[in-house]
């Protein structure tokens, strides 16, 4: 069962690196919430095995007991997700209002370094 979490993971992580790397604003929003979502199922293969709650109170010496802390990583990292996704649709929104498109624009600066840097390797 870890293999098919660890693969399901492993899945997220490649969609959301590949959805990142498309030019579309609400496609890079997606795939920023694709990774965090892989993260938070991480932190939770992190935990260990299933077990006792952690504050029950009375254990024999045979019981195991979940780890909480993973759990709280998991909480704190949804609400920062969430946070993070509003704060990009927000400037998605904002963005569409000005230009009219979802697409990235392409930066001259990084046009220019990047025609420089290859026509230096070329010259080698």
């Amino acid at each position: 069962m870890t293999f098919l979490v660890a693969f399901v993971v492993a899945v997220l992580y490649g969609v959301g690196v590949y959805m990142i790397l498309q030019r579309s604003f609400i496609r890079i929003i997606l795939g920023l919430s694709l990774l965090s979502h892989g993260a938070n199922l991480l932190l939770l293969i992190s935990g260990g095995a299933a077990g006792l709650a952690a504050f029950i109170g009375r254990f024999s010496g045979d019981d195991t007991v979940v780890d909480p802390v993973p759990q709280a990583f998991v909480l704190t990292a949804i609400v920062i997700s969430f946070a993070m996704t509003a704060f990009c649709l927000a400037l998605a929104y904002r963005s569409w209002r000005l230009t009219g498109d979802d697409d990235v624009a392409q930066d001259e600066e990084d046009v220019r370094l990047a025609d420089t840097a290859l026509h230096r390797g070329s010259r080698k």
